[in-house]
């Protein structure tokens, strides 16, 4: 379990990037594997979830996760879903004592809390809803509950980091065509058709153009650390058939 200082300086949140340790799962799972889209035992699954929430000190069920799909759409949590989670890849909640949280294993997890306003989200940040917008639509959310941008503290957890993570040419183009400024985020791979891609330092660099006020990164690279991470590059490249998945989870005290 990996915390950021400054919202941990925070009186009024609970947050955590967890990490693979200290679950109940085993062989490809083993550890804290905290993903219903897995092929792992649900029961498992959910005793893991409810491990983490009490290491935040919330009771099991207080926990609202979202169905991913690398978009840009941001759910309102009230409380704990009453029926299948919504479609979105971001979550806020103006509720104490409810998490919401994002799953991952590599893309980026970023926990959001606005203290004055008493907001706080979670955000799934793969290439492709990063590029498309998805913390903006976040940060946009917020506001519209009467949050402020300006006083916004983000943390920016592990995620696969650049020298592990190489991609197409293709997708330089697509990201400079955006914005040709973002070149500095890849570097020359392996060929002279692949490249490295500096994915959490190009999700922070969206955080600063929107005026973040206080933006922390937590450097740890997924795919590098097995003993700590879930990785879905690295169960690619190893021929593995499935993966665990990190949870990230923020509440209000």
């Amino acid at each position: 379990m990996i915390r950021a200082a400054r919202l941990q300086a925070l009186s009024v949140t609970r947050h955590a990037f967890f990490t693979r340790e200290g679950g109940l799962s085993a062989g490809l799972y083993a550890g804290l594997n905290c993903g219903l889209g897995s092929n792992d035992d649900r029961a498992i699954v959910e005793r893991n979830r409810a491990l983490a929430l009490e290491r935040l000190g919330l009771a099991a069920g207080r926990l609202c996760t979202v169905h991913q799909v690398h978009g840009t759409a941001v759910a309102h949590a009230d409380g704990p879903w009453t029926s299948t989670a919504p479609v979105a890849d971001a979550v806020i909640t103006t509720v104490p004592g409810l998490a919401v949280a994002v799953l991952t294993a590599d893309c980026v997890p970023v926990l959001l809390a606005e203290p004055d306003a008493g907001i706080v989200g979670a955000v799934h940040c793969g290439w492709k809803g990063t590029l498309s917008g998805v913390l903006e639509a976040a940060l946009e959310a917020i506001e519209a509950r009467g949050g402020q941008r300006t006083r916004l503290i983000a943390a920016v957890g592990p995620a696969i980091a650049q020298p592990s993570y190489e991609v197409g040419v293709e997708l330089e183009q697509q990201f400079t065509a955006a914005d040709p400024a973002s070149d500095r985020f890849f570097r020359a791979g392996r060929s002279p058709r692949h490249r490295q891609f500096d994915l959490p330092g190009y999700v922070v660099e969206r955080l600063r153009r929107n005026a973040a006020a206080v933006i922390e990164r937590i450097d740890h690279d997924t795919y590098s650390d097995p003993q700590r991470f879930y990785s879905f590059r690295r169960t690619t490249h190893r021929g593995e058939p499935d993966y665990g998945r990190q949870l990230s989870a923020i509440a209000l005290a």
